[in-house]
């Protein structure tokens, strides 16, 4: 693992790529900051280009920039599992994960049209203005969890991961879904104690569901058209189930691909992001200089990061890109922290620059599929950071960073993050 910003990478052989072995899928780092380094061994072969999987399968690899945003957008590539063509990155994806449940299904597994009507019922929700009147709560959560560390003795080492970030990423779940401040303790449970969050998690909301509309009976049609049932998504989404445009069971589906897709992710970007501003010392010090912004700073950040290995998808059609034609069933994977290093774009795209200004990673995807809760991700990340960095100015790692224990896979992420103020 290397705490520096890797050299260019290494020349390799430019014929075309039809006369050459196939190579395989990459999904190890090497460093925690950097995608696996044979992405750019891939990018030489050209922005598109054929790989071999695990079992053998040759699937298209989509490096470019241009050509991963372009796929995106096409609605030509489906993200139906259930497609017998789907491909499966590694061994382990075969053999079932917590998206078999149904309501894994929504918004992630699903096409326009079904997919543009689910959309539609949650961004109003989400929509920045409302994201932003949630920030000074979490920013008081910040705040909260970090006085009760600044009372713990100096120098002694903590796992920020328990201790700060997770926690705060789910106080902040709280207030955007509306989670009764009573369940918060039961709902913790759910998310951490459970090898399989989503039943259980499916089981309480149909509940909560079912409390929110009472609710909002007893309440009657007191409030203004228009005007908020309720402080979060939540809330929002019970009024709709009332109102008879959704169902129970949309509810609590929403509810749970919120949940499941948005906590480990959001956690794993806030570690990775303190790991790498306490390995990149002179952009921190432009940061804490005011050199740069802390919105740019977390787009630079979110850009170089890029924790997923990899957007999976299928052709439903002929798609012709960068010279080459997808075929109808071929499987595709878009390697969007590949695109997010893409020298065409991002000059020195190896390098951590917080005041690059960025703002066409593809972090969050683009086009149908585009995160919908990109808005939220963004807050926590920058209250998360900002207030950790303001108020320990000597912040530290308390082991060396080869010594960081990492997790490996389609979404990267550590395991602790011990460091001392």
């Amino acid at each position: 693992m290397h705490n520096t910003d890797r050299e260019a990478p290494r020349e390799t052989v430019t014929d075309a790529h039809g006369d050459l072995p196939l190579p395989g899928l990459p999904l190890t780092r090497q460093c925690p900051y950097h995608p696996p380094k044979e992405y750019e061994d891939l990018r030489a072969r050209g922005p598109v280009t054929k790989i071999r999987l695990y079992d053998g399968r040759e699937i298209w690899a989509v490096t470019g920039h241009a050509a991963t945003r372009s796929l995106l957008a096409d609605e030509r590539l489906t993200v139906d599992r259930d497609k017998a063509e789907f491909p499966r990155l590694a061994r382990l994806l075969a053999l079932g994960r917590p998206d078999r449940h149904p309501a894994m299904r929504a918004l992630l597994r699903t096409d326009p049209p079904l997919h543009t009507e689910q959309r539609r019922a949650l961004i109003p929700s989400l929509s920045l203005k409302r994201v932003q009147s949630w920030r000074s709560t979490v920013e008081a959560v910040a705040d909260a969890r970090l006085d009760a560390w600044a009372a713990r003795p100096p120098g002694e080492s903590t796992d920020l991961l328990g201790t700060y970030i997770r926690p705060l990423v789910t106080a902040s779940m709280h207030t955007m879904l509306g989670i009764p401040e009573d369940d918060r303790e039961h709902f913790h449970d759910l998310l951490h104690r459970h090898f399989d969050a989503v039943p259980p998690l499916g089981e309480y909301l149909l509940a909560l569901c079912e409390s929110k509309r009472r609710r909002l009976d007893a309440e009657g049609d007191a409030r203004a058209e228009g005007e908020a049932s309720g402080p979060g998504l939540l809330d929002d989404l019970a009024g709709r189930v009332r109102a008879g445009t959704l169902t129970a069971e949309q509810f609590a589906h929403y509810g749970t691909v919120l949940i499941v897709a948005g906590q480990d992710v959001t956690v794993s970007t806030i570690a990775l992001a303190v790991l790498t501003l306490l390995t990149h010392e002179d952009e921190l010090a432009r940061l804490r200089a005011g050199e740069a912004s802390w919105p740019d700073a977390v787009e630079e950040l979110l850009r170089f990061l890029s924790l997923t290995g990899g957007l999976v998808r299928v052709a439903t059609a002929d798609i012709e890109t960068a010279g080459e034609v997808i075929r109808a069933g071929d499987g595709v994977v878009l390697l969007n922290p590949a695109a997010n290093r893409d020298p065409d774009v991002f000059e020195r795209p190896h390098e951590l620059d917080l005041r690059r200004g960025v703002r066409n990673h593809l972090s969050f995807g683009f086009g149908v599929h585009q995160c919908v809760g990109q808005n939220l991700a963004r807050l926590d990340v920058e209250v998360a950071l900002r207030k950790l960095f303001d108020r320990f100015p000597k912040l530290r790692l308390a082991v060396p960073v080869d010594e960081v224990p990492v997790r490996q896979g389609l979404v990267f992420g550590i395991g602790a993050l011990p460091v001392e103020r």
